[in-house]
């Protein structure tokens, strides 16, 4: 009898195709910790980035610049760690 917790398109995969598959949601897991690790980072550079923009001069903000990036790098992370890690129904540990 078929496992029916594995999707109906992964039940007749070769080995190697099963390796390619683990390997990327291996990446997505991998995108997803980083995309936490980013969120935690930004959200501490925020403190200073608010100073920063209210309190620079001009258009010299760098930390309002730096905390833009780690916002976008932590959404991109997400959205391609989900994206990636999709289909799978287990819990990895590293």
């Amino acid at each position: 009898m078929a496992n029916t917790l594995i999707p109906v398109e992964e039940r007749s995969l070769t080995p190697d195709e099963v390796e390619a598959l683990d390997r990327r949601r291996r990446r997505g897991q991998l995108l997803l910790v980083m995309g936490f690790q980013f969120t935690i980072i930004a959200t501490l550079v925020t403190l200073w980035a608010g100073q920063d923009a209210t309190y620079g001069p001009g258009w010299v903000h760098p930390m309002l610049y730096w905390d833009l990036l780690l916002w976008a790098a932590a959404f991109t992370a997400f959205v391609n760690g989900l994206r990636l890690r999709r289909g799978s129904n287990e819990f990895f540990s590293y």
